[in-house]
């Protein structure tokens, strides 16, 4: 997976509508999990990001947004369907947060790894 490749599938795992039912987000706010594989999928695009960016001082905000989203957004949305009583898969609490240190990763320019 290349940079651009690795953007673009990070914007679209943010983008909720029916055109894309498979975009992480919109699958957390219809209380279903994952597609298999599609965590793994995340973070190795997120590492790919990162990588691409290391030596940047700004990031795009379009990508920047779907960082936002995709660490933030993403909690809320597990939150929100626990609260509800959804029945989520054991590790994705684990997944969302390894998503967002990756994240955080980006922005600070230093690989971190959730011990």
């Amino acid at each position: 997976m290349n940079y651009e490749t690795a953007r673009k599938f990070l914007i679209d795992q943010t983008i909720i509508t029916e055109e894309n039912p498979d975009a992480l987000l919109m699958r957390l706010q219809q209380a279903t999990p994952p597609v298999p594989g599609q965590i793994t999928s995340i973070l190795l695009a997120l590492k790919v990001v990162f990588e691409g960016l290391k030596d940047a001082t700004t990031v795009e905000r379009e990508l920047a947004y779907a960082l936002y989203q995709l660490s933030i957004k993403a909690q809320q949305l597990f939150v929100a369907g626990h609260k509800a009583g959804v029945s989520w898969p054991p590790l994705l609490k684990e997944d969302l947060l390894r998503i967002a240190m990756a994240t955080e990763s980006i922005f600070s320019g230093n690989w971190q790894n959730l011990h």
